[in-house]
Formats: C-alpha cells, sequence, structure tokens
C-alpha cells in the first residue's frame, strides 16, 4: 500500500473510531498514565525559553484525537492548537471544550494532511506535543522535521508514549514481568459455551483487508513491528541536525490496567518499555 493510502486509512479508522477510541487504551487511560502525563506535560513547559508571553504562547497538540495531551496542555497559559488527521475526532474535541469557559477562546483545532505540518508557519509555536502518533506517520522522520521548522527557538519538542528500545531488544527482565504481572481472569465451565470466545478467534479470518496486508491494523499503525518500529537514534539525530537539544530522555514501564500493580511496582525500577523524548530548539535558530 502506498503512503497516501496508508494516510487514508488511517483517517477513515479514527473517523469511524471517534468517541469509542479512549475505551479500547486501558494502557493510555488509567490513573497512572494519566498522572504521569500530567507530570510530563509540566515539565515540558517549564522547558520553553522562548521570548514568548507565558500568556501568549502557543502549544500544538500533534495527533490531537479525543483531546488527551491537549487536555494537559489546556492546564497552562497560552492558546492550545489541536490538531489531527481525524476532521471528526477534531470536531468532538472542539464541542466538549467549546461549553467549558476556562477553555473557551483558547483552543483551535486544524486538520493535518498525514505528512507534515503545513501550513503553520515556521517557528510558530511554542511547543508541539505529539502523544502515541510517530508510529501511525508513514514518514515519521519527515513529521519530526516539521516539528522542527514550525517551533520557535527556545521552544521545545515533546515526544510522548512510543516504545522504548528496550522494548525491541531481547530482555528476559521484561519478558519475565509480562509473564508474571497479566492477570488472567479465573476460568470457569461457561466459557466453553460462550460464542464470543470463539468468535474472537475466528473474526481475524474475515478481516479482508489482512488478505492483502498480513501487517493491516484497525487503528492504521504502522511502525510496531521488530524490524520496523520508531528508531529513537535516528530521531535524536534528525532533531539535533535541525538544532534541537535532548533536554529530558526518560524511559519507564507503562502501567496497564491488566497488570498486578505490586508487580508492576515491583518492576518499574529496572524494566522500561516506553519512552519520553524531550527537546529544545537552540535560541539562535
Amino acid at each position: 500500500m502506498t503512503d497516501a493510502g496508508r494516510i487514508a486509512q488511517n483517517r477513515a479508522a479514527h473517523d469511524r473510531l471517534r468517541g469509542g477510541y479512549d475505551g479500547r487504551h486501558p494502557e493510555i487511560h488509567n490513573p497512572i498514565e494519566q498522572e504521569r502525563l500530567v507530570a510530563s506535560v509540566a515539565r515540558a513547559v517549564a522547558a520553553i525559553r522562548s521570548a514568548t508571553p507565558a500568556g501568549e504562547r502557543v502549544l500544538l497538540d500533534v495527533g490531537a484525537g479525543t483531546g488527551n495531551l491537549t487536555d494537559k496542555l489546556l492546564a497552562h497559559p497560552g492558546r492550545v492548537i489541536a490538531s489531527d488527521l481525524s476532521a471528526r475526532m477534531l470536531d468532538d474535541l472542539a464541542a466538549r471544550h467549546g461549553a467549558v469557559a476556562a477553555t473557551a477562546g483558547r483552543l483551535t483545532t486544524r486538520v493535518l494532511n498525514g505528512t507534515d505540518l503545513r501550513p503553520l508557519a515556521d517557528a510558530s509555536v511554542d511547543l508541539v506535543g505529539a502523544y502515541s502518533v510517530l508510529h501511525h506517520v508513514p514518514d515519521y522522520l519527515a513529521l519530526v522535521d516539521d516539528m522542527a521548522r514550525v517551533v520557535k527557538p527556545g521552544g521545545v519538542i515533546l515526544l510522548e508514549h512510543e516504545r522504548a528500545p528496550q522494548y525491541w531488544s531481547p530482555s528476559p527482565a521484561l519478558a519475565r514481568f509480562l509473564h508474571d504481572a497479566v492477570v488472567w481472569p479465573e476460568k470457569h465451565w461457561s466459557r466453553f459455551v460462550d460464542p464470543r470466545r470463539y468468535w474472537k478467534r475466528v473474526r481475524p479470518l474475515f478481516v479482508w483487508q489482512r488478505w492483502f496486508d498480513a501487517r493491516w491494523m484497525p487503528e492504521g499503525d504502522l511502525h510496531i513491528w521488530p524490524d520496523d518500529h520508531i528508531e529513537w537514534a535516528r530521531v535524536d539525530a534528525r532533531l539535533r541536525a535541525a538544532g534541537c537539544e535532548p533536554v529530558l530522555v526518560e524511559d519507564h514501564l507503562g502501567y496497564e490496567p491488566r497488570f498486578d500493580r505490586a508487580a508492576w511496582e515491583a518492576a518499574r525500577h529496572e524494566v522500561t518499555d516506553t519512552r519520553m523524548y524531550l527537546a529544545r530548539k537552540a535560541e539562535g535558530r
């Protein structure tokens, strides 16, 4: 499939999901991850060194979706641009915030083309953030380049919730954690007569897209495979070439409600699977 075809598939998938998206992603919409993201955004905002007064800053959410990152950005002074491939998701996001006095007038939306951030001007935003987005973009390095283009000198780029290098390398500790921490529901004889159990196994055979593309994913995930994933060394190199230096790179163990909390607490100090990357553009660039 061409890049244009993948972008169209991604747009259609997220137009269709809309309000059902959050419920499909407990690894994102749980109290532990949400608290971590609030802190991450606060650190990113604190790292801004652009000349723009705080109340006049422009904070850009790339791939805003239902507004997970947008919500956190709106907790800080300035104007927020929520941008996404899905116009329907953006309509829902705008309608939700339009009724909230604290955010009315501070939020605008922008539909993206799936490749870059046009028509945003060079050096026009003070923060650009992307949460769980890069792996959906065919040429994610080109998008990273454009993030560096639109951010002001002294502004920051926040890349959030992408797989860390340890996830892709042989990690006995991570494998052991996943084996021990996942809490399986108690087995009961009724599961053998539950048609949903069998339909779950048979349903993939009826997904016609997979007949032509074994790596087709219903939400347009692309770079999620051992031989095709986000390469952080290349992301870092592209940002440095554009005059952006890392401020903070933090790997952590993502939390999911299916994990035993005690097992996760015990493992999170030695095992990682997710990366947060924060860079700042040189003030002279």
